[in-house]
């Protein structure tokens, strides 16, 4: 499959975006933290967050050390707060299982709460150059293009598409471990969900979806996320509330930021459910302690 990795590689090397988490400094928690906070986030958004999370606990036990409400607050906006709590979690788990230092093996970053098949293929990838199939959104698209020939790839990953991504593989683990991650640059810049540049692409004499004349996708509708008026912005709300407090807020504080109670309730339960406020004896409501 050189066809395909010698082209994309030498596109990665003259294109790449400089990250911080790419950077040859960056530690293992780095790439970690990173991992954690770009799933469903884009890079912008996540950049700032990153930087200030990491000048704050630069390592897992100094996150460890904290209180997981803590980890909920600096989480800010990027969304999907229940990351927070994940890592914090995994920063415990890293402490008390493996002395604070990020492992190594596959096998023990997939056994951390919280973390899943792609984010521990990534972090040993990317953080120890060692050779997994990793297969994100961008990934999936491009080779669901590049080899399968369809415009977008199924809406759950399917073992066929891992079969895929591991005969794409470079033996040498350094050398696949930086052609996963440039495939996910090529699927992030070039070949785009809605709009892909396929002028730009390396390999586009290559792409099986471009010598079928680009069919039009033909699979079951594509639902973009809709968020204004959802749970969701009602769960961003009443966090917000919360992490701008100085300490445990009453109820009427929560009230007045939506203005629909049984949604207000549902959200605020689901929240108490998911381990992101903590309800007092008080009647006041605070980020987990």
């Amino acid at each position: 499959m050189r066809k395909f990795t010698d082209p994309i590689l030498a596109w990665y090397d003259a294109n790449a975006r400089d990250l911080p988490w790419r950077a040859p400094g960056a530690t293992p928690w780095g790439v970690l933290v990173s991992e954690i906070m770009l799933q469903q986030t884009p890079v912008v958004r996540v950049l700032p967050v990153w930087h200030t999370w990491l000048e704050r606990w630069p390592t897992p036990a100094a996150l460890a050390a904290e209180p997981s409400g803590e980890a909920v607050r600096a989480w800010g906006r990027l969304g999907y707060p229940r990351r927070a709590l994940r890592l914090h979690a995994a920063a415990q788990a890293i402490v008390d299982r493996h002395g604070g230092v990020v492992p190594d093996s596959h096998e023990a970053l997939l056994d951390l709460p919280g973390i899943g098949s792609y984010t521990a293929a990534a972090v040993a990838s990317f953080a120890f150059g060692q050779r997994h199939a990793v297969l994100d959104t961008n990934v999936r698209r491009v080779l669901a293009r590049m080899v399968d020939g369809v415009e977008y790839p199924p809406k759950s990953q399917t073992r066929a598409e891992v079969t895929t991504a591991e005969s794409l593989l470079p033996l040498d683990p350094p050398t696949a471990a930086r052609w996963s991650v440039a495939v996910m640059e090529l699927g992030a810049l070039v070949c785009t969900a809605r709009s892909p540049r396929c002028v730009d692409c390396p390999v586009l004499d290559r792409c099986e979806w471009q010598a079928r004349g680009r069919p039009a996708y033909d699979g079951p509708p594509r639902r973009g996320q809709s968020y204004a008026g959802t749970d969701r912005q009602c769960r961003g709300r009443l966090l917000a509330v919360l992490r701008d407090a100085h300490g445990p807020v009453g109820k009427p504080a929560l009230d007045v930021v939506w203005s629909d109670a049984i949604q207000r309730e549902r959200a605020l339960d689901g929240l108490i459910s998911d381990g992101l406020v903590d309800p007092l004896d008080d009647g006041r409501y605070a980020l987990p302690g």
